[in-house]
């Protein structure tokens, strides 16, 4: 239960500063991050969320179900655009691929010349 707890405070106190501070980021975004830091600084140890991060990512497709019911709701409209959303979403994941690997490659060369000089 501490895993949860840890957790579910991190991403309230994302929200919170999302809505006092009106960062242009999700709220889980900001706790995301701030759990992340705190992890790296050893504020927060892995051994404390481990499992439950763990019983979270084994049903990790039950938190898709909301997006799932929220686009049978609003499919006559995305019927509509049909077109338009798959053309975008095939040019957003080749975009998201090619620039991965470019980065990658780059970052793979720039190691591969520092460890030779």
């Amino acid at each position: 239960m501490q895993g949860f707890a840890i957790l579910l405070g991190f991403n309230m106190l994302g929200i919170a500063l999302q809505q006092v501070a009106h960062v242009p980021l999700p709220g889980n975004v900001i706790g995301l991050i701030l759990f992340t830091l705190s992890l790296f600084t050893g504020l927060v140890k892995l051994e404390w969320v481990e499992s439950s991060s763990q019983f979270l990512l084994r049903h990790m497709l039950a938190f898709f179900v909301p997006y799932i019911v929220g686009i049978i709701a609003v499919w006559p409209l995305i019927q509509s655009a049909l077109l338009q959303v798959a053309v975008s979403l095939i040019v957003s994941t080749l975009a998201g691929l090619l620039i991965s690997g470019w980065v990658t490659t780059a970052m793979l060369k720039k190691k591969g010349a520092a460890s030779r000089g």
